[in-house]
C-alpha cells in the first residue's frame, strides 16, 4: 500500500506540493529557531556558569546575602580545609576558589605621576598553577588578542576596551586600589603580560584578571576566598546530581548558627538563572506548539480544498464497495508520507542554515553595547541530536491532523445520492 500511495503522490502534484512546501517551510523554522535557542541560551548559560556561578557555588551566609556587591570582609577562611573536605565527599566536581573584587586601576606617565585611572571589576583564579583547569574554563587563550597569559606573579590581563580606552600596551605597569578583607585600603603593583577579549560587553567594559595567590596577598585574604566554585567534571549542568550535592552539604550545616557558616547554592539558584532556564524551556514548547497549530490550520484549509476536489473520487471509491473507514485510513497513511517527505526536505534545509550560522555565527555587539548581562556578543545556533528530529515534530502532527480533521468529511456522504451524482 505505501509504494501504491507513494505514486499517487509523485503522479498528482496538486495533491502534494502545497503541503510539502508548508510542512518543509514550518519544519526548516522549527530546526533554525531550535538551534539558535539552544546557542544563545546554552552559551548564556555557560558563561555565566564559568564567569560568576559555577554549577555549584560555596560561600558564607553573610556573603550569599550581597554577593552582587562582592563584600570580602565576609569572605571564608580555612579554604584550603574545605576545598579538601569538598573533594573527598563530592568527587565528580572540580572545586576551585575565586575571589571577586572591585576596584581602580591607576597608570603612571613616564614621571610616576597618575597618567590615567578608572574603575574595574575583577576576578582572581589559578592561572599559574600546572593543574589547573581555569584557564580553558574562562576560554582565555582564545579569547587572548596580545601578549600572552600570566605566567609569573604580578601579571594581569586587561580587557580589550579597557586597554583601548587607556591606551594600555603590553608591558606597561599599573596599580590595582582595592579593599582588604578587614576593610582598610590595598595597593598592588600589577604588570600588563596580555589583553583579552570575551565577546560579552559587561565583561569588555572594564575587567581585570589575576592571579588567586596575588589577590590573597594584595587584599591580605590568606587560605580565604570569596567563593568556592564547583563544576561537574562532564562540564554538564545536572539539576538533579547538582540538587542533591547541595542538599546533602546544607544539611551538614543546618544546626550551625553561624553567618559565617558555609552555603552551598546551585547554578539555578543564583542571579535569576532559574527563571532564565525556564524561560528557555517555556519558548521552546510554546514555539513547537504554534508552528504545530499554525501549520495544522494551513493544511486543514489544504485538505479541504483538496477534498472538493477529490470529492468525486471519494464518491466513486465508496460506490465500488470500498468502506469509509478505509478510505480514512488512506487518507491518514498519505498524509503520513507526505508529512514525512515534507519534515526531511525542511530539516535538512533547516540543518544547513543552522550549521552556517554557528559556524559563521551572527554579531549582535551593537544591541549589547550598555548591557550588563553575561551574553556573547556573536551568537551562534548549536545544532545538537534532537536538531536531526525536532523538525518532523510539527512537520508529521500538523499534516497528519490537518488531514484527519478535512477526511471527517468522507464520512458526511450519503450512499444513496452517488447514484444520481454518477448519473449526471
Amino acid at each position: 500500500m505505501i509504494n501504491f500511495l507513494l505514486k499517487g503522490i509523485i503522479k498528482d502534484k496538486s495533491r502534494s506540493v502545497l503541503p510539502v512546501i508548508v510542512v518543509s517551510i514550518g519544519a526548516a523554522l522549527t530546526v533554525i529557531l531550535s538551534c539558535w535557542l539552544r546557542g544563545v541560551m546554552g552559551e548564556s548559560i555557560e558563561m555565566n556558569a564559568n564567569f560568576n556561578t559555577g554549577h555549584l557555588k560555596v560561600m558564607t551566609r553573610a556573603y550569599a546575602k550581597q554577593a552582587e556587591q562582592t563584600p570580602n570582609d565576609l569572605a571564608l577562611t580555612g579554604t584550603s580545609e574545605l576545598i579538601a573536605k569538598l573533594r573527598s565527599s563530592y568527587t565528580n566536581v572540580d572545586w576551585v576558589q575565586r575571589i571577586r573584587f572591585n576596584g581602580l586601576i591607576d597608570f603612571p606617565d613616564e614621571k610616576g605621576e597618575t597618567r590615567v585611572q578608572g574603575p574595574v571589576t575583577g576576578w582572581a583564579v589559578d592561572l599559574i598553577s600546572n593543574s589547573s583547569k581555569e584557564r580553558n574554563r574562562l576560554n582565555l587563550s582564545k579569547s587572548l588578542v596580545k601578549g600572552r597569559l600570566p605566567e609569573n606573579s604580578a601579571e594581569a590581563l586587561l580587557s580589550y576596551e579597557l586597554a583601548h580606552k587607556f591606551s594600555v600596551k603590553i608591558g606597561d605597569k599599573f596599580t590595582l586600589f582595592g579593599s582588604t578583607m578587614d576593610g582598610s585600603m590595598s595597593f598592588t603593583n600589577f604588570t600588563v603580560s596580555g589583553i583579552v577579549r570575551f565577546g560579552a560587553s559587561a565583561l569588555d567594559r572594564g575587567a581585570i584578571i589575576i592571579d588567586i595567590k596575588d589577590a590573597q596577598s594584595g587584599f591580605q585574604m590568606q587560605d580565604a576566598a570569596g567563593e568556592i566554585l564547583g563544576y561537574f567534571n562532564d562540564g554538564i549542568f545536572s539539576e538533579k546530581t547538582a540538587a542533591d550535592i547541595k542538599n546533602d552539604f546544607n544539611g551538614k550545616y543546618k544546626n550551625n548558627k553561624d553567618e559565617f557558616a558555609p552555603l552551598m547554592l546551585s547554578l539555578r539558584d543564583q542571579g535569576g538563572m532559574a527563571e532564565f532556564m525556564d524561560y528557555a524551556d517555556t519558548i521552546s514548547s510554546i514555539m513547537l506548539f504554534v508552528f504545530v497549530l499554525a501549520m495544522s490550520i494551513v493544511l486543514w484549509n489544504a485538505g479541504l480544498l483538496g477534498g472538493l476536489r477529490r470529492y468525486n473520487e471519494f464518491g466513486v471509491r465508496l460506490a465500488l464497495g470500498e468502506e469509509k473507514k478505509h478510505i480514512y485510513k488512506t487518507l491518514v497513511y498519505e498524509a503520513v508520507l507526505i508529512g514525512f517527505i515534507g519534515s526531511f526536505i525542511g530539516t535538512s534545509f533547516g540543518l544547513a542554515i543552522s550549521y552556517y550560522i554557528q559556524m559563521r555565527g551572527i554579531d549582535i555587539s551593537g544591541l549589547m553595547e550598555n548591557s550588563s548581562m553575561l551574553m556573547p556578543s556573536v551568537v551562534r545556533t548549536i545544532v545538537a541530536p534532537a536538531s536531526f528530529y525536532i523538525g518532523f515534530i510539527p512537520g508529521l502532527v500538523s499534516m497528519v491532523l490537518g488531514n484527519a480533521l478535512s477526511g471527517i468529511g468522507i464520512y458526511k456522504r450519503s450512499t444513496s445520492q452517488l447514484f444520481k451524482e454518477l448519473e449526471t
